[in-house]
């Protein structure tokens, strides 16, 4: 009871405290709503609801069934985790945060998921697309497309890690028969496909508006908790509560030979990952490696921002944040690790001076990458996009509101 009246207390003086600190930095406040909203209308909404749609139609029509009774013999096994695990694990590393939580919240519901099994599944299927990590980081920030060869190998490799590591986590909720899942069973896994089609009886125009009202409504939640992180994080720098962080950042990085420089932008890359990586890619007084562990540590934590809103997607699945929160720390050491040991038998043999400086991998080649293209591209026509998604969801509704 006594932490329960402390917990209320704490929450009510932490919203006093941005509600007075929104009405004394008003212009600083606004400029970082905007830039948050930029970040969600040009990139986020633009470049996820695809994904997002296309999934939820995926496991209307009985696919991922499909694809999970295929893939139980590869994702049982290494990650005790069902074979659906498999289409949640490549969907996140195509879309990026959070769509790994947001599918597997989705087969939780839809009972393909035990709470274990959901939690061990949603450690290691979130994290940063190729897209990000090329386009905006490795091309955009840093000007280095090397880097982001570096950057992702780290970052999938540490992911990997997590999940091997989190089949330790829990007892299994359920048993399956011994060597049922030995071999491929194509016919078993058409027999899903097919029950699950038959199950879920909606008319496809039915489905599709289900897919694209659902992945708005998840979309706007997302927007939300972007535009909120962004004032958050410059908040706290105007409050000095950043640099009162850094301070014992500093001590951690001078015991391991980092730039002190670095302190402030991994505070803020804590916070909100693309405003940190962008900050310590300025960062003069650090060498390259010191930026690549750095930045790889934050691109596998994925900032507080997306924790706040995995958190708000288990909430209406049964899912604990508390194992996500774990594994996210657990991502973040893998990744710089790996980051660390990759550097000199990796990245100096592709960008070192045995190289020529315009010799670029065959994905890479052609000045600017495919991603980087990719991710342009996208900002131009994002905000088109999610005009138009959005007028298509408002017909949806009103049209659903008439019946």
């Amino acid at each position: 009871m006594f932490r329960s009246k402390v917990k209320t207390i704490l929450l009510a003086v932490s919203v006093t405290i941005m509600a007075a600190s929104l009405i004394s930095y008003p212009q600083e406040s606004f400029q970082a709503s905007i830039r948050g909203l930029n970040m969600w209308w040009e990139i986020v909404f633009p470049s996820l609801l695809p994904f997002f749609i296309v999934s939820e139609m995926l496991i209307g029509f009985g696919v991922v069934k499909f694809i999970g009774v295929l893939l139980e013999p590869f994702m049982r096994p290494l990650f005790k985790v069902p074979g659906v695990g498999g289409f949640v694990w490549a969907m996140g590393m195509a879309s990026g945060f959070p769509a790994g939580a947001k599918l597997t919240a989705r087969l939780r519901q839809e009972g393909n998921l035990t709470r274990i099994e959901a939690e061990r599944l949603a450690s290691f299927t979130n994290c940063s697309n190729p897209l990000f990590i090329f386009g905006a980081v490795s091309v955009g920030f840093f000007h280095n497309a090397h880097l982001g060869i570096l950057l992702a190998i780290s970052h999938y490799l540490g992911n990997m890690c997590v999940g091997l590591l989190m089949r330790f986590y829990g007892k299994d909720e359920r048993l399956t028969r011994s060597g049922r899942h030995k071999k491929f069973k194509i016919r078993e896994a058409l027999a899903a496909l097919h029950r699950t089609r038959i199950k879920d009886n909606r008319p496809i125009g039915k489905l599709l508006g289900d897919a694209v009202t659902s992945s708005i409504q998840t979309l706007l939640m997302i927007g939300g908790f972007i535009i909120l992180f962004s004032v958050i994080n410059k908040l706290l720098f105007h409050l000095q509560v950043t640099a009162f962080l850094a301070n014992g950042v500093d001590m951690v990085l001078s015991s391991i030979s980092f730039s002190e420089m670095l302190s402030i932008p991994f505070i803020s890359g804590l916070f909100e990952i693309t405003l940190g990586s962008q900050l310590i890619s300025q960062v003069q007084e650090a060498t390259l490696r010191q930026q690549a562990i750095t930045t790889s540590f934050i691109l596998a934590f994925s900032g507080f921002s997306v924790l706040a809103q995995v958190a708000s997607i288990f909430a209406q699945a049964d899912i604990r944040f508390r194992p996500f929160f774990f594994a996210r720390i657990l991502h973040g050491f893998f990744a710089g690790i790996f980051s660390f040991l990759l550097w000199e038998p990796f990245y100096i043999r592709i960008a070192g001076s045995n190289v020529p400086q315009d010799a670029v991998p065959v994905l890479l080649q052609g000045g600017e990458n495919m991603f980087s293209i990719s991710h342009f591209a996208i900002a131009e026509l994002g905000p088109l996009i999610t005009l138009s998604s959005l007028i298509i969801y408002i017909i949806i509704l009103y049209r659903r509101q008439r019946v």
